[in-house]
């Protein structure tokens, strides 16, 4: 298969280019043009899966995560979940499965959706290799290598590929004394298990131009994973996690100049003072790859809210110039999400970005339509315009006003009804 990029290199606008740049409002020829430079990249999959674009002057978008765990299996709930995702407007999913039929529930979950659907290979191959050999230190490194295979055949359009967890980066985290709040990319710890037990270099850095070849026999994005993200506002940005990112940002390179379509992922836990320096470091050092930022969650104090903790930092990276946000659930540290939860960490990942979008890409035509509409009273044009309209609908239900175009805060006291009276031969400033 031709990738993105190399038609890109080749000066060739694709089917893609042209679909996700009549989506986005720009032309194909600035879509292309940003392909070849690696500051955008078009995340599709397989059969007539969506596509989507992530970078530069474009509108942020929105993962959601689901997936069973080793506690918790339900296949139908996880198609559930994937299908409210699409329906409040993530634009893309990560299938995380740790529990079951992993082969299956993947299959499944992507005949479910129509947006793109990515996922992390190492944890199929990880408790592949547990249940066959009784720890993930025996995995084999061939064995990881066909699962991603694999799995990009069945149709996965991103992958978060933990390369960038070698070990230089380890040995950065052990002269650091560890961490407050320990390792808590489940990917990173058990590829740094697997490299302290068997002495050897992580084979996804070792054999990095190999797994540039799988990516792009089928087009695949590589995310290159955060496997020393923090898990602690007191860890966030220290050696560790600027050692991998210095790491990914050379394998982006790499992979860009030979035809991959590449991004980078961010930190999780990071206070907000922090959020401007990290999304401008990723960018510098990565030559302005797509930044996919994990969460990021700015307190450690809100647990049953991070999302709005998150939503907080989502909005921030946005307007600092992140291209993808991860939405976090109210479950986050909790418990596995359910379907209420998928739909709540949508919600709120989408306000947060629209908001940082009103600053990065100057984009509030649609906050002023809604103020219009605000004036004049006219909820049908209001509810249209919500980000959400359900919520807002089932309230106003809940306590209709006396009269149709008010609402019960303020009832015949509408400052809107009182004011308008007086100003109705002025023509609104545009």
């Amino acid at each position: 298969m031709i990738t993105e990029v190399e038609n890109a290199q080749q000066g060739i606008i694709t089917e893609k280019m042209r679909n996700v740049a009549k989506t986005e409002g720009v032309s194909p020829e600035y879509i292309m043009e940003q392909v070849e430079e690696g500051h955008i990249i078009i995340v599709t999959g397989s059969g007539r899966r969506k596509s989507v674009a992530i970078g530069k002057g474009l509108r942020t978008k929105v993962n959601a995560s689901i997936g069973t765990s080793s506690d918790i299996v339900n296949l139908d709930m996880e198609i559930e979940k994937a299908q409210i995702a699409e329906r409040y407007g993530a634009d893309t999913l990560m299938e995380l499965s740790t529990g079951g039929d992993l082969d299956l529930i993947r299959r499944e979950v992507l005949k479910s959706v129509d947006i793109p659907v990515g996922n992390v290979p190492l944890y199929q191959a990880a408790i592949e290799s547990i249940e066959k050999y009784g720890a993930v230190v025996k995995m084999d490194p061939d064995f990881l290598f066909d699962t991603i295979e694999k799995q990009c055949e069945d149709g996965i359009g991103f992958m978060a590929i933990h390369c960038g967890v070698n070990r230089t980066t380890i040995e950065r985290l052990k002269n650091q004394g560890y961490r407050h709040g320990g390792l808590v990319s489940r990917g990173g710890a058990f590829m740094t298990a697997w490299m302290a037990h068997n002495g050897k270099e992580n084979p996804l850095y070792e054999r990095f131009d190999e797994l540039v070849e799988i990516m792009k026999k089928y087009d695949t994005v590589l995310s290159l994973g955060n496997g020393m993200r923090a898990g602690a506002i007191a860890d966030s940005t220290d050696k560790a996690q600027i050692q991998e990112l210095v790491i990914n940002a050379e394998l982006a390179e790499r992979a860009r100049k030979n035809g991959a379509q590449v991004m980078l992922e961010g930190p999780g836990h990071i206070p907000i003072d922090e959020i401007e320096a990290n999304v401008i470091l990723q960018k510098s050092l990565s030559n302005g790859a797509p930044f996919y930022m994990l969460g990021p969650i700015v307190t450690d104090v809100a647990a049953g809210y991070d999302h709005v903790a998150s939503a907080i930092g989502a909005s921030l990276s946005s307007a600092y110039g992140a291209d993808f946000i991860c939405y976090v659930t109210p479950a986050e540290h909790l418990s596995l999400p359910f379907p209420e939860d998928v739909k709540e960490g949508v919600i709120y990942a989408r306000i947060a970005t629209h908001v940082g979008d009103m600053i990065k890409l100057n984009r509030r035509n649609r906050d002023l339509k809604v103020a219009q509409a605000r004036r004049d009273r006219d909820w049908d044009a209001q509810f249209r315009l919500f980000i959400e309209p359900e919520k807002g609908r089932k309230m106003l239900r809940k306590a209709p006003p006396k009269e149709q175009k008010t609402c019960t805060m303020c009832g015949e006291y509408c400052a809107l009804k009182i004011a308008n009276r007086y100003f109705k031969e002025f023509e609104p400033c545009r």
